[in-house]
Formats: C-alpha cells, sequence, structure tokens
C-alpha cells in the first residue's frame, strides 16, 4: 500500500516537473528573435555575378570501353589489372558453387576443401606450368553454355 501511495506521488511530482519545463522552455522560443526578411536571404537578381564562358570548353566526359563477357570474368578474378591472374588471385576471388567444393558432403565447408579444389581447377588451367594465367589459359575455363530449348508449341 505504501508504495502504490508513494509511486502516485513521484508520478504527480515527475508530470508537475513536466510542465514547468515544457512551459519554460515555449517561453524562451516566444522571445526568439524574428525571421530575416526575405530580402535579406536572397540577393537581388541584379546582384548576382554575371560570367560569359566564351570559347572555353570543358573536359570530354570519359567514354567507357566496351569489353567481351570473357574479359569482364577475367578481370573478376584479375584484382591488380597487370593482366595476369596470378595462384593468390585466383584462390582470393574464387567463387563456386558451394555443392561442388563440399567434397566429404557435410554441408561444411573447410579451408582444405576449398583450396584443394581451386588449385587443382588452377592447375588445370596453367597449360605452361608457370604459376599464372594469361587470357587465353583462363578462356580455358569457360562456363559450358547450354543450348537452347525449342520452346513447346503445344
Amino acid at each position: 500500500m505504501r508504495q502504490t501511495i508513494l509511486g502516485v506521488f513521484v508520478g504527480l511530482f515527475l508530470a508537475g516537473v513536466g510542465v514547468f519545463w515544457w512551459q519554460a522552455r515555449a517561453q524562451v522560443e516566444n522571445n526568439a528573435p524574428p525571421p530575416p526578411e526575405i530580402e535579406e536571404i536572397a540577393p537581388a537578381p541584379e546582384e548576382l555575378p554575371q560570367t560569359d564562358p566564351g570559347d572555353m570548353e570543358g573536359p570530354a566526359p570519359p567514354t567507357a570501353s566496351e569489353l567481351t563477357r570473357e574479359e569482364k570474368r577475367f578481370f573478376r578474378y584479375d584484382r591488380n589489372r597487370d593482366r595476369r591472374i596470378t595462384r593468390n588471385e585466383m584462390l582470393s576471388s574464387r567463387s563456386d558453387g558451394f555443392r561442388k567444393l563440399d567434397v566429404d558432403g557435410n554441408n561444411l565447408l573447410t579451408f582444405e576443401e576449398w583450396a584443394v579444389t581451386t588449385a587443382q581447377r588452377f592447375d588445370g588451367m596453367d597449360a605452361d606450368g608457370n604459376a599464372e594465367l594469361s587470357q587465353v589459359e583462363f578462356a580455358t575455363s569457360k562456363p559450358k553454355t547450354r543450348p537452347k530449348r525449342p520452346r513447346c508449341r503445344c
């Protein structure tokens, strides 16, 4: 019972403090200076600076080079754009289906499973054995495209 009465008094006290704080804040806002006149904010149109660019011409916009699909795929792996894919670049950005990499089928991909599969694939693509892939060597890993099925004309 005492806790209820004490809770009511504390609640009333906090509500009173809130009301006084709110009124004091309203008083400050009532005595705020008036907003500046619109003429003070924006200068008159005749005061704006005028420039004549004359024969000046800005820089030409950059042009985007059209890359083939195979070049785009190559540059996803070639991070430093030296037109060579090192073993580290291939291993760092390799992304393949999880199920293909999970050799033991336990739905857990260990680093060893991933590294062994990727290293074997890299070794298979590296025809000259110099631990770097040229664009020609990398093109051998291109995914096979499936022929389109004819639509059923039922």
